[in-house]
């Protein structure tokens, strides 16, 4: 009787505070989660290159990619790229690795906090004034790996789809974010400005397995800067929902 009156008192007790009670998601609640559900899912088939092409991020998942790309979520997926990327050892001084710049090496999100994350269709004059004021700040994780690749001797390539017009300009900020030491820069003629990435790149390496270079590790945001001819002996792939550059 003690333990049923006891029972009895406790379970008075939960209904008298309505907190304690289990809640249901609102309607509201449940179309956020719709809304985060969704844009995950075209996130993870953007990074994993299974979208078509795409020229801006989907309207509704303005707010979500703003938070990813602002929030811990990036940084730590930059974090583990870094880290799986530290484990090569050099052979001889042939050995190479290819670094993208934009998104990989230097992060322009404070020119995409301006632009919608990715929301707003790409402005090619616009980008341009950003990269000539040369401020571009590094993706600390990529410097990480950037310095032990240096250290380990590995010849760098620095391959990037940038004007050869802002070769200056990128040097400048490259050193300033603290990249040094690299052996090459690579950056479009004005020849090569209308090729497409995968084949610019793709190029540019099969140059350097010409040469002789073994090219061990290839550093890029963009399947465009991994794929195609003379491959890197491993591939990674930072993340980027914000734009997609075939």
């Amino acid at each position: 009787f003690t333990s049923l009156s006891l029972f009895s008192s406790a379970f008075s007790d939960e209904l008298s505070h309505p907190s304690s009670i289990l809640q249901y998601p609102s309607e509201a609640k449940k179309v956020v989660d719709e809304v985060d559900l969704h844009c995950t899912s075209w996130r993870l088939a953007a990074e994993t290159n299974n979208l078509a092409p795409w020229s801006s991020i989907p309207a509704e998942c303005a707010d979500y990619v703003k938070d990813y790309v602002l929030g811990r979520g990036y940084v730590t997926d930059l974090e583990r790229v870094s880290e799986e990327a530290s484990v090569f050892d050099i052979d001889d001084g042939k050995d190479a690795w290819v670094f993208d710049i934009d998104e990989t090496l230097l992060s322009n999100l404070p020119y995409y906090n301006d632009h919608g994350f990715g929301l707003e269709l790409f402005d090619h004059s616009e980008f341009d004034k950003w990269v000539e004021r040369g401020v571009a700040p590094a993706i600390a994780p990529s410097l990480k790996l950037y310095q032990r690749v240096i250290d380990l001797g590995y010849r760098v390539f620095l391959l990037t789809g940038r004007k050869e017009s802002h070769r200056l300009v990128t040097v400048e900020n490259l050193i300033n974010a603290g990249f040094q030491n690299w052996d090459k820069l690579i950056l479009r003629s004005p020849d090569e400005q209308h090729k497409m990435a995968t084949l610019y790149k793709s190029e540019k390496r099969d140059e350097m397995v010409k040469e002789g270079y073994r090219i061990r590790g290839n550093s890029g945001d963009q399947w465009s800067d991994l794929l195609g001819s003379s491959m890197s002996q491993r591939s990674f792939k930072l993340a980027n929902p914000m734009y997609y550059i075939p």
